[in-house]
């Protein structure tokens, strides 16, 4: 269970209803609130636990300008086993400083593994996600692969600078179609190196959808020599994502010792459980509160 502290909470309360409130005055779609405060007494199912028992509820008192919530936030009401496999995923490329702002308040409030963001949005998520345990985690070489090692490296230094502590990178997908292991297992190694110097993870994303099974195999042999601590389905950017064929044929290739993450095209429950049940210990997900939710009915 994530447990936040009040200052967090307090932290996090404040930069939601402010800058919703902001955002909906400025474009004359609500008044300002005669109240700060917004409650769930009137509710039979709630018992003022609205926060825990309807986050639907929280949700729609946000958008309306709510600031503050007479009950905590809190996880008790969630059903947390599906939520800690899933990363809260947020990677279109028009996504917005409050989207973020959303996104992290939703990762905590479900206690998912960790927010999944482009590199420009880390610090914004590790200043509303601190003292919490929700990881950020951000992308490297997204979403072509086809950057410079050095390139990556770097990329993977700022991001860790920035408040990252998982890096899901692009491996050389030409190089890898051209037989060239030897670049593909550098490229990757140089990554997973930079990644650990500083304590955090590193999940490869081979990218499923533009390789034959023979080069998944390879792609997740070299991953796993490298060091890495995932192999990653999809980047969700390529026309396909993760499938129980591919999750299946991937934890077969590297075994137990390290994970599996599926990622695209991962939208409700059933699909979530099938992963799961092929293999996958995260899952990659934009869908996550409706994943949730589904298992809450």
């Amino acid at each position: 269970m994530t447990t936040l502290d009040n200052r967090t909470i307090e932290r996090l309360i404040d930069i939601i209803s402010q800058e919703v409130l902001r955002v909906a005055q400025g474009q004359g779609k609500i008044s300002p609130p005669s109240k700060s405060m917004a409650s769930c007494d009137s509710c039979v199912n709630c018992l003022g636990q609205c926060a825990q028992k309807c986050p639907d509820k929280i949700m729609a008192a946000i958008k309306a300008g709510a600031e503050r919530f007479t009950a905590s936030l809190g996880i008790s009401g969630v059903n947390t086993e599906i939520a800690h496999f899933i990363d809260h995923t947020l990677l279109k490329p028009d996504a917005t400083p409050q989207q973020i702002t959303q996104l992290c308040h939703e990762a905590l409030l479900y206690s998912f593994a960790s927010v999944c963001v482009n590199p420009t949005h880390v610090k914004l998520a590790a200043q509303l996600l601190q003292n919490s345990d929700v990881k950020v985690c951000t992308v490297v070489g997204f979403p072509l692969g086809a950057t410079s090692t050095q390139a990556k490296v770097s990329e993977t230094e700022q991001a860790l600078n920035d408040g990252a502590t998982e890096i899901d990178m692009v491996i050389n997908i030409g190089g890898l179609k051209g037989k060239d292991n030897y670049l593909v297992e550098q490229d990757i190694a140089g990554v997973v190196s930079a990644a650990h110097r500083r304590g955090a993870l590193c999940k490869v994303i081979i990218e499923t959808s533009l390789l034959t099974d023979e080069e998944k195999v390879k792609a997740c042999q070299l991953a796993k020599k490298a060091g890495a601590d995932f192999v990653k389905t999809s980047t969700g950017f390529s026309g396909g994502g993760a499938t129980i064929e591919d999750v299946t044929l991937m934890r077969q290739t590297v075994g137990p010792t390290i994970g599996v993450k599926a990622s695209g095209g991962i939208k409700n429950l059933t699909d979530a459980q099938s992963m799961v049940a092929a293999g996958a210990t995260r899952l990659g997900a934009s869908a996550g509160v409706k994943i949730i939710q589904e298992a809450q009915s």
